[in-house]
């Protein structure tokens, strides 16, 4: 049972937020009875794309559906895989001060994903992994048959599945900023976190099925709340959103074939070589999904190489702060307002509500900042 607290925090996407996403905030608040805080991605996210709706719009859609505070969670942790996307989210809500971070997970419970996240820091784990690496696996297999081994099948089956990796990724980021902070998840329900879209959506369709119903022309009205919805069409109707990959194509496909060699080696998550394929790919690629298909591989998986994309598109490199180096506000309710009169006086990092406040930034956060 959760306990009362000051601050309850989720780090968050909600591209677009979907019914599922407000169970998840109506959980929270009945569950802790505390203000929310939202750790959310600007403009683009996770997968390795754009946000089907800018981040204005989606803090919007948080505000209405109970949350009280709305942050960004800068552009080098959203466009970042699950390890860094969770240690930056984590980071912001412990800069802060919350006492509770939600998430959900398709097993529904916590002890498992923190035991499997201190197997994982572990120094344990370098020596398991060794045999499976110098059997030529996968290191995402590897990691799998050494979890397996040390906790059990049980343990390494919730490995499998995506929202239980991004939560033993949050526990392993409470662990190593020795974080104050309680974790809490709740069983995901509904279609499956990247379930393809089968004829008509139905109302408990994930964030994947509901962009892939706007792309065929579906109603999406009935996937999302009724506040949500509203602003959705409005965006939808002003013709702001969605934002889809092809739109920007042209533009991607030419940055990418002024890169050389070495610009490669400089992006975020580049490693043994990997540098190289992206640079023949480019010079070959007529298309992004030609780009992509001639560079993932099984080592090399789709998302990873979408992220890379992007950030060889944006100017990102791997020359960036541990965590995300200020607060950037995006919204809030009177209850939020609150919480930031209060944050300012505890919080460890600077607070962006205007644009002037940018100038009091070192140059590495000014840096992070300019990116956005």
């Amino acid at each position: 049972m959760v306990v009362k607290n000051r601050i309850s925090g989720v780090i968050c996407e909600f591209n677009p937020l979907h019914n599922g996403h407000a169970a998840l905030l109506r959980h929270m608040r009945a569950a802790a009875g505390s203000p929310i805080v939202c750790a959310m991605s600007g403009n683009f996210v996770q997968r390795g794309e754009a946000a089907a709706l800018d981040k204005w719009s989606r803090a919007r859609l948080a505000l209405q559906n109970g949350a009280d505070l709305v942050l960004e969670l800068p552009l080098p942790w959203a466009l970042a895989g699950a390890e860094r996307f969770a240690f930056g989210g984590v980071s912001l809500l412990n800069a802060l001060g919350a006492d509770t971070l939600f998430f959900g997970s398709e097993c529904g419970e916590t002890a498992p994903l923190m035991r499997i996240a201190e197997y994982l820091l572990s120094a344990q784990l370098a020596d398991d992994l060794r045999p499976h690496l110098a059997a030529g696996l996968p290191f995402a297999a590897a990691r799998t048959r050494a979890i397996e081994k040390a906790l059990g099948a049980e343990c390494a089956a919730l490995c499998t599945q995506p929202n239980n990796i991004l939560g033993i990724e949050y526990c392993k980021a409470l662990q190593k900023l020795r974080s104050p902070i309680r974790p809490f998840t709740v069983r995901r329900e509904g279609a499956a976190h990247d379930a393809p879209l089968e004829g008509v959506p139905q109302a408990a369709a994930s964030s994947s099925q509901v962009r892939e119903a706007l792309r065929r022309g579906f109603s999406i009205g009935p996937l999302l709340p009724a506040p949500a919805a509203a602003v959705a069409m409005r965006e939808l109707a002003s013709g702001f959103a969605p934002v889809w990959p092809e739109a920007m194509e042209q533009a991607v496909l030419a940055q990418l074939r002024r890169m050389g060699p070495e610009d490669f080696s400089r992006l975020p998550d580049v490693s043994e070589g990997l540098e190289h394929r992206l640079y023949r790919a480019a010079r070959q690629a007529v298309s992004l999904a030609g780009f992509w298909d001639a560079v993932k591989t099984k080592r090399y998986p789709l998302a990873r190489i979408r992220r890379l994309t992007w950030s060889a598109y944006l100017g990102l490199t791997r020359d960036i702060p541990a965590r995300p180096p200020y607060f950037r506000l995006l919204g809030m309710t009177e209850k939020g307002r609150e919480i930031l009169h209060l944050a300012k006086n505890r919080a460890k990092l600077p607070f962006l509500s205007h644009s002037s406040d940018v100038s009091r930034l070192d140059m590495p956060a000014r840096h992070v900042f300019q990116l956005e």
